[in-house]
């Protein structure tokens, strides 16, 4: 189909077209990833973005490539986002030499210099500190970049949250502190674990910007995410954006969710699937025909199946590069590079 002029939220046809495509293959490459995983070609722990879609790819396409974002260990969707190629990113969950952390990190520390995604943090709220520190680099530095922090609900509660959003209040840091609140920290719901209902009492604590957005409408997320980055690049400060989300899965792959209704896991899924919600959008102003959801769907289908070929056939990471880039010594840390030629304690 082809219909020009027509725009919504700002955006072409092509450019909402290509927001859809980025969703949906999100969604495919967590369910890939954890179709990997039942068959025991991912090891550790695998917490996946299914159900999140709308809430990363409307963030991210609200920044430059030269912004920064500092993630959580729910990250996979958040490097594809940022233009970390899939292949790397499957290569790296199945611990491949070809991973974008050469094969390292595995599922919770993606990580690209070139594409500045800094992490993949899996303590808990660490990224908020990291950000914060990314941010003042920038300010100090006189750029027009800017820091994203994606974290969720759960680390609203550590001592880092407050720590990071007072310093760039302070200093009017060019930060933007993305909570996806998917509504559960591990099993713990946000209704048991907070004595106020949303984040804004916190923001008004540090004298920080709030915005409260759905985190199912992509385009809603967007517009918001571009008032806050806005804001950061115009020297008035952080902000702290919640975005009401949810999780499909549990909160890791091995998490049954007990803590949690199958009825409204039904209901989230029925009516609240971010995909479902933008396609009807997309219909209802003629920019998209079933045939095209279709064509974009079988696309994905065949992308993410070379994807996960090229991590299965990807080599292992050879037994002698566990002694580079490691800093270990304990008169000072001293970076090994290669091999020692004796070993060391």
């Amino acid at each position: 189909m082809a219909i020009g002029n027509i725009a919504l939220a700002g955006l072409d046809q092509e450019q909402l077209l290509h927001m859809h495509y980025q969703m949906v293959l999100v969604r495919r490459f967590e369910e890939k990833a954890a179709e990997e995983y039942t068959l025991g070609k991912i090891g550790g722990f695998l917490h996946l973005y299914i159900g999140q879609e709308a809430s990363g790819v409307g963030a991210l396409s609200a920044l430059r490539p030269g912004d920064y974002v500092a993630s959580s260990y729910r990250e996979h969707g958040h490097a594809i986002l940022k233009g970390v190629d899939p292949k790397l990113v499957m290569a790296e969950l199945f611990g491949k030499a070809t991973g974008c952390s050469k094969g390292r990190g595995g599922s919770m520390h993606i990580y690209s210099d070139e594409h500045r995604l800094i992490g993949g943090q899996a303590i808990v709220g660490a990224q908020l500190a990291i950000g914060t520190g990314i941010g003042f680099a920038c300010q100090y530095q006189n750029t027009s970049d800017i820091v994203t922090v994606m974290f969720g609900d759960g680390a609203v509660d550590e001592g880092a949250f407050h720590e990071s959003l007072n310093l760039a209040s302070l200093w009017k840091l060019p930060v933007v502190y993305y909570c996806e609140n998917n509504q559960y920290s591990m099993g713990m719901a946000v209704t048991k674990a907070w004595a106020v209902a949303s984040l804004e009492p916190r923001a008004a604590g540090h004298g920080v910007a709030y915005e409260h957005v759905d985190g199912m409408d992509v385009l809603a997320v967007r517009e918001t995410m571009l008032r806050a980055a806005e804001r950061a690049r115009n020297g008035e400060g952080p902000t702290l954006v919640e975005s009401l989300t949810y999780r499909f899965r549990g909160h890791s792959i091995t998490d049954p969710a007990y803590y949690r209704t199958r009825d409204e896991e039904a209901h989230w899924r029925s009516t609240r699937d971010p995909i479902a919600l933008f396609e009807e959008k997309l219909k209802e102003h003629h920019l998209i025909t079933d045939e095209e959801i279709n064509a974009t769907n079988e696309r994905v289908d065949g992308e993410v199946e070379e994807i996960a070929r090229f991590a299965e056939e990807s080599p292992a990471p050879d037994a002698d590069e566990l002694y580079e880039d490691v800093l270990a010594d304990g008169s000072g840390a001293i970076a090994w590079r290669n091999k020692p030629s004796t070993p060391r304690d």
